[in-house]
C-alpha cells in the first residue's frame, strides 16, 4: 500500500469565525468559508469539480445530503457528498475529497465542514431528538445506548489515569488546569476562536466542577462555525501558488468494541487513537514523532483527553505527560507545541468544522501566516480528532506539510 503521501495539496483554505453566531445560518456559514478559501486559491467556482460536506446534527441541522452544501455555494452540477462521523466528519469530507484527487477521479476537490449547534437550545452536546426540543415530541436517538454523558465518561479517565500513574488528584488538577490556561493564552491571539481570555491555573482549581475531577475550565465549549479546504494534484499545485501544502496521511480509526469487552481496558488511553496514529505515521514516513512532528492540534474535548492523546500519538511516553507539560513541551514555544489558535476548548467545536479547522491553522502556520501564535520553522502539522467516549469512538489523524 503506497497511501496518499505527496499525492494531493491544499490550495487553498477558509474559516469563519467560531462562537455563538446567531445572525447566521448553516448556509449562511458554509458560503463564508468557501469564499475564503476561494479567494485563498485564486480559483473559482466551475473549477471545482467535486464536494464534501461534513457534518453530524443533520435532524435539524444542515440536512441529510449535500444538496445544502450544493444549493448554498450554487455549484456547478457537480458530485456533492454528504458524509458525518461525530467529530471526526470535518476531517471525513477532506479524506473525501483528498481521495478523489489521489484516484485521479478529479484535477480538484472541495472538503466544507459546518455545524450550527447552538440552534438547537442545549448547553452541551445533544443526546437525542428530545435534548434539541423537534416539535417538543420525542425522535429516534443519535446515539443509540449512550447511557452516561461525555463529562462523567472522560472524568472517569482522568480519575484512572491520576490512579494509575500514581498521582494525587490535586496534583492531577493542575496538570489538567496547565493545559487549559496554555489553550486559552493561544486563543486570545487568534481573532477567530470563541473564547478570548487569559485565565490562571487558580481560576481552574476554584472553577465549579461539572464531573468530578473535571471543571468549567476542563471542558470545551459548545459553537457555531464552519471551515473548508480546495485540494488538488501535488504535481499541479504550484500552478496555483507559490506555498501549497501537502498532505502527507490521513488515517482514521473505528472503535471496533474489544476495549469495552474486556477487563484489561486501563481507561487511560484511547485505542483509535494509538492505531490511526500509527497508521498516519507509517503513510507519512514518521519514524520519531516526537522529534519530527513541529505542530498539532489535538481533540481537547476535556483536559484529560488532551493529556492522553500526547500518549496516544507518541509524543509523550505512557505516563510521562505530565513531565512534558510541567516543562512547558506543548506550550507555543515548546518543542512540539500544542493547540495554537486556543484548540476546541477556546477555538470552539462546531462538531462537523472542527477537523477542517485544525487543518486550517496547520496550513497558516506551515505557510508562516499565523501572526502572533507563530511556530518557528515548522515542517510538519497533525490534527487529530476523536469522535465519541474513551472507549467507543471514531479517532482521525491527518499530516501535512512542505
Amino acid at each position: 500500500m503506497s497511501g496518499i503521501k505527496d499525492k494531493v495539496a491544499i490550495i487553498g483554505m477558509g474559516c469563519t469565525k467560531f462562537g455563538e453566531l446567531w445572525d447566521k445560518g448553516a448556509d449562511d456559514l458554509m458560503v463564508d468559508a468557501f469564499n475564503e478559501a476561494l479567494a485563498d486559491a485564486g480559483v473559482e467556482k466551475k473549477d471545482i469539480q467535486a464536494a464534501w460536506q461534513g457534518n453530524q446534527f443533520t435532524e435539524v441541522n444542515v440536512g441529510h445530503s449535500g444538496i445544502p452544501l450544493s444549493t448554498a455555494l450554487k455549484l456547478p452540477y457537480i458530485p456533492v457528498t454528504h458524509v458525518e462521523n461525530l467529530c471526526a466528519s470535518g476531517t471525513e469530507a477532506f479524506r473525501g475529497a483528498c481521495y478523489a484527487v489521489a484516484s485521479g477521479a478529479c484535477d480538484m476537490a472541495l472538503a466544507v465542514g459546518v455545524e450550527k449547534i447552538k440552534d438547537l437550545g442545549t448547553g452541551g452536546l445533544p443526546r437525542d431528538a428530545a435534548d434539541i426540543m423537534v416539535h417538543g415530541q420525542k425522535g429516534k436517538t443519535i446515539f443509540p445506548n449512550w447511557s452516561n454523558p461525555n463529562p462523567g465518561m472522560f472524568a472517569m479517565m482522568a480519575a484512572k489515569y491520576f490512579e494509575r500513574y500514581g498521582i494525587p488528584i490535586e496534583k492531577g488538577k493542575e496538570l489538567l488546569a496547565k493545559i487549559s490556561v496554555k489553550s486559552h493564552h493561544n486563543g486570545t491571539m487568534n481573532p477567530k476562536a470563541h473564547l478570548r481570555r487569559e485565565i490562571t491555573v487558580a481560576d481552574v482549581l476554584k472553577a465549579p466542577i461539572i464531573a468530578f475531577p473535571l471543571g468549567l475550565f476542563d471542558c470545551c465549549g459548545v459553537s457555531d462555525g464552519a471551515a473548508a479546504a480546495i485540494v488538488v494534484r501535488a504535481d499541479k499545485a504550484k500552478e496555483f501558488r507559490v506555498d501549497p501544502v501537502y498532505v502527507k496521511s490521513i488515517q482514521v480509526a473505528a472503535e471496533s468494541g474489544t476495549s469495552l469487552q474486556h477487563q484489561s481496558y486501563g481507561y487511560t488511553h484511547v485505542e483509535s487513537s494509538y492505531r490511526a496514529a500509527l497508521k498516519a505515521y507509517e503513510e507519512a514516513g514518521v519514524q520519531n514523532p516526537r522529534s519530527e512532528i513541529s505542530m498539532m492540534e489535538v481533540h481537547d474535548c476535556f483536559s484529560i483527553t488532551e493529556l492522553v492523546t500526547y500518549e496516544d500519538l507518541f509524543i509523550s511516553q505512557r505516563g510521562k505527560a505530565g513531565q512534558d507539560i510541567e516543562e512547558g513541551f506543548y506550550e507555543l514555544s515548546g518543542q512540539v507545541p500544542c493547540q495554537t489558535d486556543g484548540g476546541l476548548k477556546c477555538f470552539g467545536h462546531p462538531i462537523g468544522a472542527s477537523g477542517l479547522r485544525m487543518l486550517y491553522e496547520m496550513y497558516k502556520q506551515l505557510q508562516g501566516k499565523a501572526g502572533q501564535r507563530q511556530v518557528k520553522d515548522p515542517k510538519l502539522g497533525l490534527t487529530h480528532n476523536l469522535g465519541g467516549q474513551p472507549a467507543r469512538n471514531v479517532a482521525a489523524v491527518t499530516i501535512i506539510g512542505l
